[in-house]
């Protein structure tokens, strides 16, 4: 498990950037309801303007370090089908969690699932990542 495969790191790549496109979106979504609310900077003590933060936020704190460690993972020679599950997770979760946090109304199960799916692809990377580098020591 030592070598990277291009089938390992396109699929990585396939899904770094779908992850790109909802945190971009994310941040049309946060800015047209600053613009709505007609909050500059901060919160403004905006309950609506602080729920799209918190949801950008929390896709800044999940995305990177899970795809950074499925990088590694790759790296160390990963499984492309591995890439693919626990990134298929992940986006599909973030993109769960984003809808519930862009709409005033969203039903609560989006915000269950997407938080769970992601959870299961940061865990699953975190144990497969240690594993690989563990595999590494001679």
């Amino acid at each position: 498990m030592l070598e990277a495969t291009t089938d390992a790191i396109g699929a990585l790549a396939i899904y770094a950037g779908l992850n790109t496109l909802i945190l971009i979106w994310l941040a049309f979504q946060t800015g047209r309801v600053r613009q709505s609310e007609k909050v500059l900077m901060g919160d403004g003590g905006n309950p609506r303007m602080i729920r799209i933060m918190r949801g950008h936020a929390n896709a800044m704190e999940f995305i990177p370090v899970t795809l950074i460690t499925l990088l590694a993972v790759a790296l160390l020679g990963g499984p492309a089908w591995a890439i693919h599950g626990f990134d298929l997770f992940l986006t599909v979760g973030r993109f769960l969690h984003a809808l519930h946090f862009t709409a005033a109304d969203a039903p609560g199960w989006q915000r269950s699932a997407g938080t769970g799916l992601s959870m299961l692809a940061m865990l699953g990377a975190a144990l497969w990542a240690i594993v690989a580098g563990l595999s590494t020591i001679t």
